[in-house]
């Protein structure tokens, strides 16, 4: 296992830092032109707002996990109180409510995340914080419940918009915290949009500015959808083993450069991904070569993240922790 604190210190290092910063926002007037700070005023930090509202996870999956010293446990407390305030998720809620296509589905999947990790966490500060969360997340929810059931292909992309990636943070939300109406429908989503699958490219991955991998990432959601048996062969359809063959851990050429650096991700999250296909089946071949495949992934990916340039610096730790703590696995 991994050491995570030094993946803490980089989360503690940008969740309050309000710049450098990217900004997607749709403006209807001159009233709309504001700050970081004055637009999400709990998730303002870590050059943007998904990867602000994920290195919360990170440190509520730290601190839940025991994994840290008590001057970063201190650390992570008040940071938490910080952000997770009434105000300022009222703010968010505020910004969030109108906008119903904003950070869909990465940003609101890894809301979901923050919030499974605070409800489950048997913390009295950690239940307040998943509470004053509450109202944020049911706007998520409600965009994300009107969204899915129109959509009529998957996103098949190796960045944020990738639906199966998504769909699966969001399954293990609503399973985690109880939502069957919403688990149901992404479990029906998804059968729908994946079933029929067959041969992925896999010989064609990665784009060369991919953190996410299109076919491991339908692999992964689907082994939370099927039964054993049934995913089985879904699998050998999907994925033959042949295909993986291809798989190797990529590098990346300049790490200064933000979307260059999706690559050490694509490790990571491959890695992750590969474990989860492997939890799934029997077959000990098949299996053997995930977790062989992963092992690999998992050197190269955690490696890498060094916190020597803010462009990965500022997200890589959430993905690391993501790995090494078997988040997709195990609550």
């Amino acid at each position: 296992m991994f050491e995570i604190q030094p993946f803490v210190a980089l989360a503690l290092q940008c969740t309050q830092q309000e710049y450098p910063s990217h900004i997607s926002h749709a403006m209807k007037g001159d009233e709309h032109v504001g700050a970081p700070r004055e637009l999400f005023p709990a998730f303002f930090g870590c050059y943007d707002w998904h990867s602000a509202v994920h290195g919360h996870w990170l440190l509520a999956r730290a601190l839940r996990q025991g994994a840290v010293d008590d001057a970063t446990r201190g650390a992570i407390r008040r940071a938490l109180n910080r952000s997770l305030t009434t105000d300022n998720i009222a703010g968010e809620v505020a910004y969030l409510q109108p906008r119903h296509g904003f950070e869909r589905p990465y940003g609101l999947a890894w809301l979901l995340q923050l919030h499974a990790e605070l409800f489950a966490f048997d913390d009295p500060e950690a239940r307040r914080f998943s509470q004053t969360l509450a109202p944020l997340v049911d706007v998520a929810v409600s965009h994300l419940s009107r969204w899915l059931p129109k959509l009529t292909h998957p996103i098949r992309s190796g960045t944020h918009s990738q639906t199966a990636f998504a769909m699966g943070l969001m399954l293990d939300w609503a399973r985690d915290t109880g939502h069957t109406r919403f688990e149901d429908l992404c479990a029906r989503r998804a059968v729908d949009l994946h079933l029929g699958d067959t041969a992925y490219a896999v010989h064609l991955e990665p784009s060369g500015e991919d953190f996410l991998s299109p076919a491991l990432g339908a692999a992964d959601l689907m082994r939370r959808v099927l039964a054993a048996d049934h995913y089985a062969s879904w699998l050998s359809r999907a994925l033959p083993t042949q295909s993986l063959r291809c798989l190797a851990p990529v590098t990346v050429s300049d790490k200064r450069d933000g979307r260059l650096a999706h690559l050490d991700g694509l490790n990571l999250s491959r890695a992750w991904m590969l474990d989860g296909i492997a939890s799934a089946i029997t077959d000990d071949a098949r299996k053997k070569e995930l977790t062989r495949l992963a092992r690999e992934h998992e050197q190269v990916g955690v490696a890498a993240v060094d916190g020597q340039h803010y462009a990965g610096a500022h997200w890589l730790g959430t993905f690391a922790t993501y790995l090494v703590t078997r988040r997709g696995i195990a609550l």
